[in-house]
């Protein structure tokens, strides 16, 4: 009963600590835009025609059109940065056509879409122990009753300091190319996931642009409860307000065809004699992974969370490639495929992050990164995980 009691109280005492909004419903949430910015994003659960949507559609400069999809997974987005350094290597990576990111996946996104040339970027990103700088604990009771555990300040740093005015100059120069970056982030207050045409913004020479770009990365990337939501300005009609958006892998670990487009695909007609490869980088393990769980609060939760994501991927995959064999797709996806030592309290593990930079690059170096379907079983043994840390 005293525990009932004190869950009670902490909810009472975080609703009080919690600052005020500007109220706003349902009605103004459907209709509502981001001022002077025009079509620059949709909600994935929403059908529209794909042929007509040109704003959002690559414009294909040849027979083929390439489609990098990254995915959530915190530090296990340096898996991805090293599949893309051995690729670039390779000297085999294509100029993708769009690029979609989705929580660490928006923080990679801008500079694979920007090519190899920003490789060293990322590498030091996720690799230097940089990272490390993201964990700024808030002082309990604060950070249990207020927005986040942890500080948001450290993240929107980083963001500002390497999403420059410059690399959105150039995101809007390959825009207006008719490649396409996009990025997840989750609507709290309406409880839909929102793909952001980050190069339309990008190309909309408006002096706000710069300052939304950062904050729909900052809102994707920001973990719920570790992070604090980002409140973005909205208009609708003439009433505005803020709507909160957060982790845009709550909604989806991967953004690869809008639900909305996949549920009403007899609706939707891909451009004819152009083929689509799609490549998705999982930054994260799809198989199961045997830890004892330590019966406490965090780690439980922790520990179901963990579970959730994992089946929400491995439905998200499947349906992706139910819909690529329909529409003649080239499906390849990649992911963590081995337990590598990982601990709840040092989110940002340099040891970890390297160790599975080194296990994407090794796996692509050696031309063994891709499946050409969904697979939740593969494990590496113990004595060949060794090798990546």
């Amino acid at each position: 009963m005293h525990r009932l009691i004190a869950i009670f109280m902490l909810a009472f005492l975080a609703g009080c600590m919690a600052p005020d909004r500007i109220a706003y419903g349902p009605k103004a949430a459907a209709t509502a835009n981001i001022e002077g910015f025009g079509d620059i994003r949709i909600y994935a659960d929403t059908s529209r025609n794909l042929p007509e949507a040109h704003a959002w559609l690559p414009i294909p400069r040849h027979k083929e059109i390439n489609y990098l999809v990254l995915s959530g997974g915190g530090a296990g987005g340096a898996f991805s940065v090293g599949a893309l350094k051995a690729w670039s290597d390779r000297g085999q990576r294509p100029e993708f056509d769009i690029v979609s990111g989705v929580s660490t996946g928006a923080l990679i996104a801008p500079y694979a879409f920007l090519g190899s040339a920003y490789d060293n970027i990322l590498v030091d990103l996720y690799t230097s122990g940089v990272a490390k700088e993201l964990v700024d604990a808030d002082f309990l009771p604060q950070g249990l009753l207020g927005a986040s555990l942890l500080k948001q300040k450290p993240l929107r740093t980083m963001v500002e300091r390497y999403l420059t005015l410059d690399v959105l100059a150039k995101i809007a120069t390959e825009h207006r190319k008719g490649r396409r970056l996009l990025v997840l982030t989750s609507n709290l207050d309406s409880q839909r996931a929102v793909i952001w045409n980050m190069g339309a913004i990008a190309d909309s020479s408006r002096p706000d642009a710069l300052q939304l770009f950062r904050d729909i990365i900052i809102a994707s990337a920001s973990i719920p409860g570790l992070y604090p939501a980002v409140l973005i300005k909205a208009k609708s009609s003439d009433q505005s307000f803020e709507e909160m958006h957060s982790d845009g892998g709550s909604a989806s670990q991967i953004l690869t065809i809008p639900e909305g487009w996949m549920a009403n695909s007899d609706r939707v007609e891909w451009p004819k004699g152009v083929k689509l490869n799609m490549y998705i980088i999982i930054n994260n393990a799809l198989m199961s992974e045997f830890s004892t769980t330590t019966n406490n609060t965090f780690t439980v939760m922790a520990r179901a969370n963990s579970s959730l994501i994992k089946a929400q991927t491995r439905s998200a995959l499947v349906a992706t490639y139910v819909y690529a064999q329909k529409n003649g797709i080239r499906f390849r996806v990649a992911s963590i495929d081995t337990q590598v030592a990982y601990s709840m309290t040092d989110p940002f593990n340099t040891n970890y992050m390297r160790a599975v930079y080194n296990l994407g690059y090794a796996k692509m170096a050696s031309d063994s990164l891709w499946k050409d379907r969904p697979s939740f079983t593969d494990t590496l043994t113990a004595t060949q995980a060794a090798q990546w840390r």
